[in-house]
């Protein structure tokens, strides 16, 4: 049985991991004959925002702890991925992903990654594990790794500032999924194009399916 870890930072589209995403992803692992734990850093959100009026809050918040509500308790923090442990490695994206484990949203091709995070992501990559990622998550694959094939979709902004890293870009439509064979490294829209909840479920098992065959 394959093992997964999964990397959140958070429970909610705009301030944590996008939990549509999120649970798409442990269901197609668990679906698919896997097994998974997640993993979030113990450090607090950049910020809170009340997800009814899009507006930040006064209040502070734990990544870990916030992550335990999409885990029902069983996570770790990040400094316990055991690149040992696991067969591949996925993030799932959200806009709240792009503030906490790396500051795309904040600072666009300028951004910075997380060094805990980004250690996870050379471990596997360097031990030739499958890295795989969801939604904006790609940019951050693009900025630790650099010469790799990603997607974002179709989002010409966004696409122009991942190839300023040396990372190649790849077209895609809804629930396709873009694989780098050589660098296993495998990458799917979702809410980077108009998307239903269906076709998270689509993306997320077709990226885990693609993983699996890499293994």
């Amino acid at each position: 049985m394959k093992k997964f870890a999964v990397i959140l930072c958070g429970c909610g589209t705009l301030d944590g991991s996008e939990i549509h995403e999120s649970v798409m992803t442990l269901l197609a692992i668990d679906r698919n004959g896997g097994e998974y734990q997640i993993f979030a850093p113990d450090d607090w959100q950049y910020h809170v925002v009340n997800h009814v009026t899009g507006q930040p809050m006064e209040e502070k918040r734990n990544m870990l702890l916030e992550a335990a509500r999409i885990a029902r308790g069983n996570v770790k923090p990040i400094e316990q991925c055991n690149v040992a442990d696991f067969d591949a490695v996925v993030f799932p994206g959200g806009n709240g992903s792009a503030k906490n484990l790396f500051t795309y949203a904040l600072e666009g091709q300028n951004c910075t990654v997380r060094e805990d995070v980004a250690k996870v992501i050379r471990a596997f990559h360097a031990a030739g594990k499958p890295v795989g990622a969801l939604c904006i998550a790609p940019v951050m694959i693009a900025k630790v790794l650099g010469d790799v094939t990603v997607t974002v979709g179709s989002d010409s902004g966004t696409i122009h500032n991942v190839e300023t890293f040396g990372t190649k870009h790849k077209v895609t439509v809804q629930k396709e999924v873009c694989i780098d064979e050589a660098n296993k490294v495998f990458t799917t829209p979702c809410y980077m194009l108009p998307a239903r909840i269906g076709d998270i479920a689509d993306c997320a098992d077709n990226l885990v399916k693609e993983m699996l065959k890499a293994m």
